[in-house]
């Protein structure tokens, strides 16, 4: 039997804190984010893009960046929303977000820029 590791997140450390899927792996390249929406578009899902600060980021309330991006299918517009967010609110997380209108719930939630923690 192999030995499960613990992952030692408090909320009095917010650099230790773990959020979603994606935030136990090592941040993502610009490919990997790039596949990642390209992912989301395949799938017919709409793009949105959220941020909030670090201390902030167990809370169920993240603030939009804009409107969700309604039938968007341009990879490259979508990153530069994203990009544009990230520099618009550089210490904050900031995530990609992909509805899924058919059954009405996020296929895909993940942080793609990471803010500065305390």
């Amino acid at each position: 039997m192999t030995t499960m590791q613990d992952y030692k997140s408090r909320l009095s450390d917010p650099a230790s804190r773990k959020f979603e899927t994606f935030s136990y792996l090592p941040a993502m390249t610009n490919d990997e984010i790039r596949k990642q929406v390209e992912y989301i578009v395949s799938k017919g899902w709409n793009p949105a893009i959220e941020h909030t600060e670090p201390a902030h980021v167990m809370d169920s309330y993240w603030y939009m960046w804009k409107l969700p991006m309604f039938g968007e299918t341009d990879v490259d517009l979508i990153l530069k929303e994203a990009e544009a967010c990230h520099k618009a609110n550089p210490d904050n997380h900031v995530r990609l977000i992909g509805y899924n209108n058919f059954n009405q719930s996020q296929g895909a939630s993940m942080v793609i820029y990471r803010g500065k923690t305390v």
